[in-house]
């Protein structure tokens, strides 16, 4: 049963760093992509970034330099660092798992099929 689970949201001041962490339970977690998507109050689910099996990462314009994805294949962890938060970055935050393996993906929500139940980041002074 595939199972994953957020940690590290808070509140943040503006300029401020933030790390998130999904640990993931299930099997071949090296061949997998894994994104980590947000949802902003009033507003859909939007895609921040993801790391592929061979951890290259792609990310949304809007956090490009600011945000990084990472992941530790032996423990099973995908980690999102965040620096420099804005306001506009307060959401809640998902990991999720992609629906299939050496897809070339685009951080759309319909490409993940397994979500973690999110955590709330939130940027105020």
């Amino acid at each position: 049963q595939v199972q994953l689970v957020e940690s590290g949201g808070g509140l943040v001041q503006p300029g401020g760093s933030l790390t998130l962490s999904c640990a993931y339970s299930g099997i071949n977690f090296h061949q997998w992509t894994f994104g980590w998507l947000r949802q902003a109050p009033g507003k859909g689910r939007e895609g921040v970034g993801i790391i592929t099996d061979s951890h290259t990462t792609t990310y949304v314009d809007s956090v490009k330099g600011r945000f990084t994805i990472s992941r530790d294949n032996t423990k099973k962890e995908v980690y999102l660092q965040m620096h420099n938060l804005e306001p506009d970055d307060t959401a809640v935050y998902y990991c999720a798992r992609g629906r299939l393996i050496g897809f070339d993906y685009s951080i759309r929500e319909d490409e993940f099929a397994f979500w973690g139940q999110g955590t709330q980041v939130t940027v105020s002074a």
